[in-house]
């Protein structure tokens, strides 16, 4: 099959239920937190991270490709993508940080600046603490960071230095880990500052470089299961010794954690522009995967707000109404069934809101990204 097999023109079918799959892992890792023992909501942001990668690597290949096919400059494809990219990212976002700040919540409140400008990782690095229910922000704020500078490299550095400059990126990322650990610092550091998460997106870029200059290489590759099953095993390997070394801070959750994550979302990726078949096709194109992969920003920007193992009072509007729930329906913690209820109750509140948010105002806001299409009209 060819990865043209799985699209439709620009748009990959089967990512929008990655993107499910991977807000999903995130929101049952937050709500579950004193159960879920594996890092499942790290795997998920990973996976966003390898995705933004491709996603925003093959968009800027393809603006500079046709940039130099109308012998123009790239100043207008540079312009366009900032354009397109806030009017996804910032009307939700910015909407969402000015309410909770006008309710007086604190954490938002009184590091208002932080978030205004896409910083509260670096906060929080800083100080060695989290925000709270907001804490989840810290991986929007990479985005927004690597974004900053990325479309610069792509853009006006020649296609010979391409996959070479990607792949800097990626041992650049290893070795400030490597030197990050070294000296002692907190773990936060590599976890959240934005050049210790460049492995990441550079394995991302690298499968949009495959799919755009190498595609028969691409499709070799990400057609493979044997290599898919060597990335699987690398990564369960080094979860595996995270678990077993000590102390529970290691060189495999500071330094391989995210290098082997990436690898193996690079092939969960790669497969998907493919296109799965068999069940995995049926759950990534089903309507309601689909579906929940275009709100997932929504989903992944409002769960800790519903709901947070850590960080939610027990007085919280959304916990009363789960307690309330168990005490009309006893059955539910008579047969253990209290935890999927949990799951599916607040996934049930977090959908709506997002769902909202989305016909509300990030869809209209999306819409005008025509206005703004990198090619002629």
């Amino acid at each position: 099959m060819t990865p043209t097999a799985a699209k439709s023109g620009n748009y990959f079918g089967q990512l929008d239920g990655l993107r499910f799959v991977a807000v999903s892992l995130v929101m049952v890792d937050h709500w579950l937190s004193d159960q879920v023992h594996i890092p499942i909501g790290y795997f998920g942001v990973n996976l966003f991270f390898v995705l933004s990668g491709f996603l925003i690597t093959r968009i800027l290949i393809n603006s500079k490709r046709l940039d130099e096919k109308l012998n123009r400059s790239h100043g207008l494809s540079l312009r366009q993508f900032y354009i397109r990219r806030s009017l996804r990212i910032f009307p939700i976002y910015y909407f969402t940080i000015c309410i909770l700040a006008l309710v007086g919540y604190s954490a938002v409140r009184d590091h208002l600046g932080w978030f205004l400008t896409y910083t509260p990782n670096i906060w929080m690095i800083l100080h060695h603490t989290w925000f709270g229910a907001v804490d989840h922000l810290w991986s929007l704020a990479v985005e927004e960071q690597y974004y900053l500078f990325f479309p610069f490299l792509i853009l006006f550095l020649p296609f010979r230095f391409f996959y070479r400059m990607l792949v800097v990126l990626i041992i650049f990322s290893i070795l400030l880990r490597v030197v990050l650990f070294a000296t002692g610092a907190s773990w936060m550091v590599q976890f959240m500052l934005m050049p210790t998460c460049l492995d990441a997106f550079g394995m991302g870029g690298i499968l949009a470089y495959l799919l755009v200059f190498k595609r028969e290489r691409f499709e070799k590759i990400s057609s493979n299961t044997v290599f898919f099953l060597i990335s699987f095993g690398l990564y369960a390997l080094n979860l595996y010794l995270m678990t077993v070394t000590t102390p529970a801070r290691n060189v495999f959750t500071d330094i391989f954690d995210r290098f082997f994550t990436s690898i193996f979302c690079f092939f969960i990726i790669g497969k998907g522009v493919i296109g799965y078949e068999g069940i995995a096709k049926r759950f990534l194109e089903h309507p309601v995967s689909n579906y929940l992969g275009r709100i997932s920003y929504g989903l992944y920007l409002f769960h800790n707000l519903v709901y947070n193992f850590y960080h939610t009072p027990p007085d919280f509007i959304t916990v009363r109404a789960f307690n309330r729930l168990l005490r009309e329906l006893p059955f539910l913690t008579e047969f253990g069934l209290v935890s999927l209820a949990k799951v599916v109750f607040f996934y049930a509140i977090t959908v709506a809101v997002a769902t909202f948010s989305w016909f509300l105002i990030e869809k209209p806001f999306n819409n005008l990204k025509d206005r703004f299409a990198y090619s002629p009209s």
